[in-house]
Parts: C-alpha cells; structure tokens; sequence
C-alpha cells in the first residue's frame, strides 16, 4: 500500500502539471466551448439519419434535408473555424485574465483561413471549401491559435505596439495596440502558406493532417488507448483525485475531433471512420459502470449499504458518481478496488468487440451532455441498440461489482448485529 501511494505521489505532480498546463487548458476549454455548436450539429445529422423509416421518410418529403444539411456544415463542418477563434482566445486569457483574448481569436481567425487552401469550381469561381473547415482541419486550428495567441502575449509583453496618447480613447487605442502583432501574424502565416504550397503536401492543412493528426489517432484514438486513459483516470480516483480532469485534457481534442469526423461522415451517407472517440468513452463508461453497484445497496441487508443507495442512486442514474466515491467511500477502500478501478477497462473492451463484430453499430459521434440520465446519450449515436448496450454495460458492471460488495455487506451486516445484541445485552 504504501509503495503503491508512493509511486502515485512521485507522478502526481508531473500529472497536474500536464493536465494544468495553459496550453492544454485553454483546448480543453475551447473543445468544450463548441458543445452547443456540436450538439445542434449532431441533432442535425441524427434527423438525417434516423433509423425509423417513418421519421426519415417525413424529413425527407418535408424538404427538411437541404435545412439540416445546413446547419450540418455550419456547425460539425466549420468545427475548425470555431476551435482557431477560441483557442487563441482562451490562451491569452490563460496568461492574462485581464485580456479579453477577443483581438488574439479574431487574429487566429483570418490566419487560419489564410492558410486554407482555396478551389476553383466547375464554373470558374474561386471559392472557399470546407474540405479543411471541419473535422480535417482541427489540429491545424488549434496550432494556428495557439502559435497566434503565444505571439500576441509576447508583443503585449514587449511592448511591441504603436503607441498613442492617452486623449486617444481607449477603444481606438486598443486597436492601434494590436496592429503591430497583427502586421506580423497575418504576412508570417501568408509566407508560412507559400512555402507549403512549394512542397509534395501542398498545404499546411494537409501536411499537419498527414504527420500529426493522422498518427495520433492511431497512436491515442485505439481501443487500447482509451482503456489506458479510463484505467489511470480510475487509479487518481481511487487515491482521492478527479481522474477525469487529470486524463481528458490530453485526448480529448483528438477524441472530439474523431467523433466529428463520424458526424460528417454519417450526414454525408458515409461509413463511419472510427470505432472509439469522446462519446464512446463518456456512453459506455456512463457514471463509471457503477449504477448496478447503487442498485445493489438499495437491496442490502446491511442498514449502512441501504442508507448509501438511497443516497447515491438519484445521482448516479444522471451520470454523478461523486456521491458514491466519497460517501462509500471508494476512495482507498481496497474492498472495493478492484470493481473500482477495472470495470470501466471491461465495459470498454466489451463494448469495442460487440462494435467490431457487428452487433451493435459504431456512435455517430454525437456529444455527450454532462447530466442527461441513463439511456439519453446513447440515445442520440444513431440506434436503439446502443441504448441496449449501454443498459448492457452497467448489468456487466452489476455483476463486476456484485461478490465484492456482498461481502462487504455481510461484513457490515455482522457488525450491525452484533452491535445490536450488545445494546439488547445491556
């Protein structure tokens, strides 16, 4: 024990600084910042394809398509555009909170579009395309922020601006201060594009897609990566700490932008790229598979483990489990461990094979709402049978969860009794 809490307390620091770092925060903050955008893209796609015939078919004869289409493209299709805004803006927020980061966003903006290439339709017209606008193009996004708003800081820092007087007000001033920075910004991303265009990737979008992107979803957007990233986040859990905002800042960008890629993919009547992302994890893992341990306390014969069910199973059926980590308490209770920290590893796993095989189709992708009760967030990736499974996946936790704890409950039920008899015997 002690061994182990050592070892935990020799990377903990490492962890909070990797999961605090304000580069980290501030995509973690702009991915998050996206879920209205995301959610109303996902309700898009989810009537475009729905799997009953009669809500297709009325969609369809209604001349809903071309509407939902829309808004598709404009929300899941320009997912970039929004993460080159935010981005910059919550970093320069992260180094200075009395930045607005406003100026830095709208710099990343126009730098990010620089670097889009542009297309020539059938008739001649150069137009924008939205080829790198989505899903394709988030990395290049979040380093076109990220480089913009490190820049804007630095000159902010250095004094790097055309200064006036101060009768000048202040709403003109503030936007002389940012012209110098903004001079910069903008011809180094226009040079940085020239460049590109000389190479075998043509873009900037395409090389970063190629070289980053690309190999991080296979290397963090496998099955066995998420069962990594779910088991570390239930090892922090267990010694006290919140798994989640230690472990999601690192993947979740990729993880979000692999369910984007599902969304585009399903508006446009595509098979669905990837297996796993965000609303995998968050469907499957819903409440850490512990609402069949909740159920279990409801029928204890212990009075402690009855009390506690009662407690923490209006809670744990909309996805907190906090209740049930601190009040048990799970939180270095190794009676419990085992259930605590691997159940979600199983369910992932389970959950993965039944995809593979075919018996229940991949998540379209739709983001997941943080307080939605049990059934709701599957209910929106696209089939009734990933409703089913996620009923599944809290009855395997049941059973995970189930000779632990009623040995726990006839330890404490033994204990009540003989408490009871002792009182009687005075």
């Amino acid at each position: 024990m002690k061994k182990i809490e050592q070892k935990v307390e020799r990377i903990l620091p490492t962890m909070n600084k990797i999961s605090n770092n304000n580069y980290l925060q501030a995509i973690s903050r702009s991915m998050m910042a996206t879920l209205t955008i995301t959610l109303v893209g996902s309700i898009a796609v989810l009537l475009i394809v729905f799997p009953m015939v009669e809500v297709k078919d009325f969609v369809a004869s209604s001349g809903l398509i071309e509407p939902l289409m829309t808004v598709n493209q404009f929300t899941i299709g320009s997912l970039a555009v929004y993460i080159s805004f935010l981005v910059a803006k919550n970093l320069v927020q992260q180094f200075d909170q009395k930045e607005d980061g406003s100026r830095a966003g709208l710099l990343s903006l126009v730098c990010f579009l620089i670097l889009t290439p542009l297309t020539t339709s059938n008739d001649g017209s150069v137009v924008l395309s939205f080829e790198w606008l989505g899903a394709s193009g988030v990395f290049t996004a979040m380093f076109t922020g990220l480089i913009v708003a490190r820049f804007f800081v630095f000159a902010e820092q250095k004094g790097f601006r055309i200064k006036l007087p101060d009768t000048v007000p202040p709403m003109v001033r503030q936007n002389f201060d940012v012209l110098v920075p903004g001079v910069f910004l903008i011809f180094g991303f226009m040079l940085l594009k020239f460049l590109f265009s000389a190479t075998t990737f043509d873009s900037v979008h395409q090389a970063i897609y190629s070289l980053i992107q690309t190999p991080l979803k296979g290397l963090g957007g496998n099955i066995w990566s998420i069962v990594i990233i779910a088991t570390i986040g239930q090892v922090f859990w267990f010694f006290g700490l919140h798994g989640t905002n230690l472990t999601l800042p690192i993947v979740q960008p990729l993880w979000m932008a692999m369910d984007a890629e599902n969304l585009q993919a399903a508006a446009a009547g595509l098979p669905l790229p990837n297996d796993v992302g965000y609303a995998f994890f968050v469907t499957y893992t819903y409440c850490a598979t512990a609402i069949g341990f909740t159920v279990l306390m409801l029928m204890a014969k212990s009075a402690r483990y009855k009390a506690l069910g009662k407690i923490t199973f209006p809670a744990a059926i909309f996805g907190i489990s906090e209740p049930l980590v601190f009040g048990t308490p799970l939180v270095l209770n190794f009676t419990f461990a085992i259930p605590f920290i691997f159940a979600n590893a199983v369910v992932l796993l389970v959950s993965y094979a039944a995809t593979i095989v075919g018996l229940i189709p991949p998540l379209i992708g739709a983001t997941p709402i943080f307080g939605l009760p049990l059934g709701f967030h599957a209910a929106i990736q696209g089939s009734w049978k990933i409703v089913f499974m996620q009923v599944c996946t809290q009855l395997i936790g049941t059973a995970i969860w189930f000779p632990f704890f009623k040995k726990a409950d006839n330890e404490a039920y033994q204990l009540e009794q003989t408490a009871k008899d002792t009182q009687e015997s005075l």
